[in-house]
């Protein structure tokens, strides 16, 4: 039985690439090409892929809400319900990992991958297993390690909260009657637990995770 494999990515050059890689497989049959999330969602219930390889950072629908989508409840292929395709995230970053896990996706390889590499993914993929690129597996360990990330104290939250509704430091000081110093410090603490840079990276993440609303 042939792999049936649906390409979602923005850049022709790559879906010509990849056509070209997986095309010649006996056992690959590439039934369709996306330029964005929404056109690989739609296809993918007209065409019922075993296998979508998805892009992330693509214009209008991205690839995460796209694998979100995919991996819900869907049709097969007789048009009963049943369970979406597969998919293997192929993009050039690797810092998108943990969204795209929590999202559905089946695996995760970078495109420096060389074409035997991806065809084994593919085949991979198809047989259940989790398929991660080697730099990509090392972010995920290092995340596992990292401890007490997320965890925020009660007057990280407090001073987060503050940041969130446009105190400044000198503000946020006032209102909690702790020092400006003291600010700057919870908020590094914040920065390194959320694994972000900056205040509206601090506030955007902690949106995401449920921390403040």
């Amino acid at each position: 039985m042939r792999l049936r494999l649906l390409i979602a990515d923005d850049h022709p050059i790559v879906r010509d690439g990849l056509r070209a890689a997986l095309g010649s497989e006996p056992d690959f049959e590439i039934v369709g090409e996306a330029a964005d999330g929404a056109e690989a969602v739609r296809l993918a219930a007209e065409l019922h892929p075993d296998i979508v390889l998805m892009d992330l950072r693509m214009p209008g629908m991205g690839g995460v809400a796209a694998i979100r989508e995919l991996s819900g409840p869907g049709l097969d292929r007789t048009g009963l319900s049943g369970t979406g395709p597969r998919v293997l995230v192929l993009t050039t970053f690797d810092t998108d990992v943990l969204p795209a896990l929590e999202a559905g996706a089946s695996g995760y390889l970078l495109k420096d991958a060389p074409p035997e590499e991806l065809v084994r993914a593919v085949r991979a993929t198809h047989r259940g297993e989790t398929v991660l690129a080697p730099a990509v597996a090392t972010r995920l360990a290092d995340h596992l390690r990292r401890p007490a990330r997320g965890q925020l104290s009660k007057r990280e939250l407090e001073v987060l909260r503050l940041v969130a509704g446009g105190a400044t430091n000198r503000e946020a000081a006032a209102a909690l009657f702790i020092s400006e110093a003291s600010i700057k410090t919870h908020l590094l603490h914040v920065y390194a637990k959320l694994d972000v840079r900056d205040r509206a990276a601090a506030v955007g993440e902690a949106y995401r995770r449920g921390l403040i609303d």
